[in-house]
């Protein structure tokens, strides 16, 4: 007996300690099914309980259920900023921050989204369980589609191509939640669904579009996010699809939970259940309103909402069962950050703990993340050959006037954190140069001192751009062509056009610098400065990066997200959500100022060899695309090849051209890389309205390889079977 107690006590002591712990309820136990789980805790919680636990933090003190709550994370974890996301009573907690996700997105490289969202994702837990500050529920990606340059918040977008957002998408998720198959670092909450890209009246105005653009472009980054990326959370938009408002719309059901398989949090945006009312105007009271938002599968409300819960349970408009069926939701989301489970057998939960902890917005990894992040966002819209202004050589300019209004600033948009520092050009071009070059400055030409400056220095950067809160209060943008979350903009012109041209009158040697969070209508400048950089706003390292790339220490690769048009006469109405009437890329016939996917280098390449691995794609394949890239310059460079395919003998109307894939090399300067970028035939299907799938059609597609969308260097035809 003796020897069977000994066998017995060495096996149980050999097991995790979690395991060798008596639970005092089913749910504690991580050997348990996840639904079994929920179950046991959703039979052991009272109606109080659960009306609270449909809150943005299902905690259950009673049953000792820590819940965890949200925080903001478009381009680096918010506990600070201009919105003031540290919280009541709460000091500002800085943390690492990045270029907008517009500039994020401008990098196309989605190896670098997805550690740009580790590193949030690591201090987001840092934060949570160092110091009890922020949740785990980061609200982040935003994969809205920035169909329109004049919507206020296109700073939040990865652009208008739902292939490209769709691909960073699911990067960021990835980033966010790690890649252990038991628990996130942190739960990945994409947000606005769907079709949210205007602001003026967004609380009651109605995103109207086929059901094809529904499926094949609106959704599709949300798909991606949810199908590729594992996020099992988003937040309804405030707008109405087809005139059905999108809290209450039944492709909450019908298609994220039972199409997509999304089984986690579906929240309101801030204030939307009382919009249904007061701007919509779609119930007649707040009890119907609240058990329409509940029985479309909304399970967290972010206003006031327990009254009207109570008043439909008492009314008999929504049962305790109809809150148990979407509360679920909440807990599966709280297992997988391990909320509910002993920290042992989570890799996360140690994060933050031991009195030697370094915080990580402090380390040189970061800093340096935040740098390359900066570095790869840039983009150089122009660079005339017969100036060669570019490059800037250090060594050979004895004075720079540095002039504009961004020029010794980094402003931070309204989803900011608080860096712990920032670097504004100014400071890095000085750091960059040194005292050996005269650095001459002014904010503007007032009593004539920017075109003073400039006639005497060897060369002018003009530094200019918008604000990103507009400097004005909430919904409030004093400025025609700037533009913000509530305000969409009412002007493509920039404001600060002049003074580029006094500038450049003055010194022809003028680089035109715009850090913006959406396109301008330069067209001016770009006939007539020699060189033109643009730039997100909002990193900490925003000065090092553009010194880097003005003076030749990285030799720019962004690429635009967006056409960027030479007038807002080029632009259908805002609120036309038909993309196929002159929109995006993809259908716009006009003459644009900068094509999609546009981004030049300080060296050279060219395509050779297009090469595809299959004579037929057939149906659940994918095709290996390979090109050789020479770069044909004398300066290491990045290319980033881009792969469009038009249809040829669509029996619906397909757009003129789109991505589906592209990939960012590093090809040494006199060398061939040989790129490979593979084509899926699902990624080639259109919605089928009468079958009600997506189908694959039966012809022939046109395989285009280059560096931008009106620059295809390879072409390839190719068959297409089902």
């Amino acid at each position: 007996m003796r020897k069977h107690l000994f066998y017995i006590l060495t096996f149980f002591s050999a097991l995790p300690l979690w395991a060798q712990q008596a639970f005092e309820y089913p749910f504690q136990n991580p050997e348990l099914g996840v639904e079994e789980r929920i179950d046991n805790l959703l039979s052991l919680m009272t109606l109080d309980e659960k009306v609270s636990a449909l809150s943005t933090n299902p905690a259950v003190p009673r049953l000792g259920v820590k819940g965890t709550g949200h925080v903001e994370g478009l381009h680096g974890l918010a506990l600070g900023g201009p919105g003031g996301w540290e919280g009541k009573n709460r000091e500002v907690q800085v943390t690492t921050t990045f270029p907008q996700a517009y500039g994020l997105g401008e990098t196309w490289d989605r190896e670098l989204i997805q550690k740009v969202a580790a590193a949030e994702g690591l201090e987001t837990r840092y934060a949570f369980q160092k110091y009890n500050h922020g949740g785990l529920v980061v609200r982040a990606p935003n994969a809205d589609l920035a169909r329109d340059p004049r919507w206020g918040r296109t700073e939040e977008s990865y652009g208008e191509d739902a292939f490209l957002a769709g691909e960073l998408t699911v990067a960021f998720v990835n980033g966010l939640q790690g890649n252990d198959p038991n628990y996130w670092q942190t739960a990945s909450l994409m947000k606005h669904f769907l079709a949210n890209s205007n602001e003026d009246g967004r609380t009651y105005t109605s995103s109207d579009f086929d059901e094809r653009l529904w499926r094949e472009y609106y959704a599709l980054p949300f798909k991606k996010g949810i199908l590729e990326g594992g996020s099992r959370a988003y937040m309804a938009a405030y707008n109405k699809v087809n005139g059905i408002p999108a809290t209450v719309h039944p492709m909450l059901k019908k298609i994220t939970i039972e199409e997509w398989g999304q089984n986690g949090i579906i929240c309101t945006d801030g204030g939307a259940f009382k919009l249904l009312l007061s701007d919509h105007k779609y119930y007649e009271d707040k009890y119907l309103g609240a058990a329409a938002v509940i029985k479309a599968g909304i399970n967290q409300f972010l206003d006031e909402f327990t009254e009207a819960v109570y008043g439909a349970i008492a009314l008999g408009y929504l049962t305790e069962a109809d809150i148990d069926e979407v509360l679920r939701g909440n807990y599966r989301v709280m297992l997988r950050l391990g909320m509910l489970d002993p920290s042992e057998g989570n890799p996360y939960a140690k994060i933050g703990s031991g009195k030697d902890t370094i915080d990580p917005w402090t380390t040189e990894a970061h800093k340096q993340l935040a740098l390359e992040a900066t570095q790869k966002s840039i983009v150089l819209l122009k660079n005339d050959p017969k100036e060669g202004l570019l490059p800037l050589n250090k060594n050979k300019i004895k004075s720079i006037a540095i002039i504009g209004n961004r020029a010794d600033e980094v402003l931070l948009d309204w989803y900011s954190g608080t860096p712990p520092y920032r670097v504004t050009p100014l400071e890095g071009i000085r750091n960059k140069v040194g005292s050996n070059v005269e650095i001459l400055t002014a904010k503007n030409n007032a009593d004539g001192k920017a075109a003073e400056i400039a006639r005497k220095a060897d060369v002018a950067i003009v530094l200019v751009g918008n604000h990103p809160v507009c400097d004005a209060g909430w919904a409030d943008c004093p400025v025609p062509s700037e533009g913000k979350e509530s305000v969409d903009r009412q002007s493509m012109n920039l404001e600060y056009e002049d003074l580029i041209k006094v500038v450049h009158q003055a010194n022809p040697r003028t680089v035109a610098v715009l850090i913006s969070s959406f396109p301008y209508a330069i067209n001016w400048t770009q006939e007539n400065v020699p060189a033109i950089v643009h730039m997100a706003q909002n990193s900490q390292e925003l000065g090092n990066g553009l010194a880097d790339v003005l003076f030749g220490d990285y030799n720019p690769a962004g690429r635009l997200t967006q056409t960027w048009v030479k007038s807002i006469t080029d632009l259908p109405p805002l609120m036309d959500y038909n993309i196929r009437n002159g929109r995006t890329y993809m259908y716009f016939k006009g003459d644009p100022l900068y094509a999609f996917g546009h981004g030049l280098s300080y060296t050279s390449f060219s395509y050779e060899n297009l090469a595809v691995d299959k004579t037929i794609l057939r149906d659940g394949e994918t095709a290996s695309v390979k090109v050789k890239i020479r770069n044909t310059g004398k300066m290491d460079g990045e290319e980033v090849v881009q792969l469009y395919v038009k249809h040829l003998n669509s029996s619906v109307e397909r757009p003129v051209k789109e991505l589906k894939g592209f990939k960012r090399v590093l090809v040494p300067a006199g060398k061939t890389k040989t790129v490979e970028v593979l084509l899926k035939a699902e990624d080639l299907k259109y919605w089928n309205v009468a079958t009600q799938q997506f189908q694959l059609e039966n012809g022939n597609i046109e395989i285009e390889v280059g560096g931008a969308s009106d620059k295809i260097y390879q072409t390839k035809k190719l068959p297409v079977q089902k």
